[in-house]
């Protein structure tokens, strides 16, 4: 059975981090309790966990602020992808473990997600794209650390996509052209997609 502070910490995790509009809001704990049907106290154990992660700030007398994105932390999230990502590529491409199958039906999913009301959905896939290539190395415990930068992963790829006009497209191409060289089993092929992909998508962040 999932325990309220569980229960809280997920969802404040996977709803309330990942939202762009969500940066510097302070959160009135009792409606978010309201909202999972749970008591305060739980909401405040999980925030606790929360700001043990840097995700969000406890402010005497103000109470718990989502973290902003700063452009240094974006920066050094995508130094760290990129790191964790290009050893995904090579692994799979070497033991040929490569999930071709979940890579495709990822990126056929992500075509379907073109409008703006769905770029929330849209990024939570992109997630999946490079999460199960993660998952395919076979290592738990780097499974388990890509994982834990989903939330900034996601408000990130969120605020992108609002950041200039036809980034989704651009995605799709970025995405397709890591999974052509992973197909073809390039190690250095894969690699270098992954760079253009996290450059493009840290280029258009930083200057937004």
């Amino acid at each position: 059975m999932v325990s309220g502070r569980q229960m809280a910490y997920t969802y404040l995790k996977e709803t309330v981090l990942t939202d762009p509009e969500m940066q510097g809001v302070f959160l009135s704990e009792q409606e978010i309790a309201d909202r999972i049907g749970v008591s305060r106290t739980p909401i405040r154990e999980a925030l606790l966990m929360l700001a043990a992660e840097e995700l969000v700030e406890l402010v005497p007398k103000r109470g718990a602020r989502v973290s902003p994105l700063t452009g240094r932390e974006i920066t050094e999230l995508m130094e760290l992808r990129g790191i964790v990502e290009r050893y995904a590529a090579r692994e799979v491409i070497a033991g040929d473990r490569a999930p071709l199958r979940e890579l495709r039906e990822l990126l056929g999913r992500q075509r379907d997600l073109t409008g703006a009301d769905q770029a929330r959905e849209f990024i939570a896939v992109d997630h999946l794209f490079h999460a199960s290539m993660i998952s395919a190395v076979g290592n738990g415990l780097l499974e388990r650390h890509y994982d834990g930068l989903r939330s900034r992963q996601v408000r990130a790829g969120v605020t992108a996509l609002f950041a200039q006009q036809g980034r989704q497209k651009a995605v799709l191409d970025e995405h397709l052209a890591i999974l052509d060289a992973i197909a073809a089993g390039d190690a250095e092929a894969a690699c270098t997609a992954i760079d253009e992909h996290l450059a493009s998508t840290l280029k258009v962040l930083l200057a937004g």
